[in-house]
């Protein structure tokens, strides 16, 4: 595997796939997700051009934040939160992709809010009703987000989502599709947080092309820049 290589691949990939939709390619922010990668390696992602890492174990966040792997990068948490890894996260990342519940919003506010800081988040939706995933259904995003507003310890940035796995092209875009529409449907209620509200983080090494279509501003790519992850041992947080 050429790191480098997959790296230049990728952004000519998201290039052209920008262009073919009438889009600038610099509006769509190349994050690579490093879950299980090494510290060296993301050290070498960074020095080929990475601009933002996403990792979504609290684990490894810490473990690579103390060994000062993201030197030169923003560094994203885009994993299941739980509420009481929320400490170890608030305050040490830019931005938070994973905000599923009230519960979760209300614990990172007050968390940022006790450091004396805003906490710039992402609100997940849940848009295929997938029992086994997180987020929060369509028909509660605007209350979850004028809820954000009104928390003195984070700052709404937009909106994520993870969509079903995809069999083939085009499967997923209805969804990147449906989560644009709510995007926008939220900052035409909320005028006062139309400038705040520019990220929609949408994509991964699957189905990115689609959410491109759709209006990506963020795409989490893994795979496509590392290769296959190695195996790892049972998550603990």
């Amino acid at each position: 595997m050429d790191l480098r290589e997959n790296i230049e691949a990728v952004r000519r990939d998201v290039a052209a796939a920008a262009r073919a939709a009438g889009r600038d390619p610099s509006q769509i922010l190349l994050l690579a997700a490093t879950k299980t990668q090494s510290s060296d390696t993301i050290r070498a992602a960074i020095a080929a051009g990475i601009r933002a890492c996403g990792e979504n174990r609290v684990q490894e966040l810490t473990a690579h934040l103390d060994d000062d792997a993201y030197e030169g990068a923003q560094v994203h948490f885009i994993g299941h939160l739980q509420t009481n890894k929320v400490k170890q996260v608030v305050g040490r990342v830019d931005l938070i992709h994973s905000i599923s519940s009230e519960k979760l919003l209300r614990a990172v506010s007050a968390q940022a809010d006790k450091l004396g800081i805003v906490q710039d988040i992402l609100l997940e939706i849940e848009l295929a009703g997938e029992a086994s995933k997180s987020g929060f259904p369509p028909e509660e995003a605007l209350g979850a987000a004028q809820l954000a507003v009104r928390l003195p310890g984070v700052r709404l940035r937009g909106l994520m989502c993870i969509p079903p796995a995809a069999a083939r092209p085009g499967d997923n875009l209805p969804y990147f599709q449906k989560l644009r529409q709510l995007a926008v449907d939220i900052t035409r209620e909320m005028l006062d947080n139309s400038i705040d509200m520019d990220i929609l983080s949408m994509g991964m090494s699957g189905d990115w092309p689609d959410a491109v279509a759709a209006g990506s501003t963020c795409i989490r790519v893994g795979s496509a820049l590392f290769g296959p992850r190695p195996s790892v041992s049972p998550r603990k947080d």
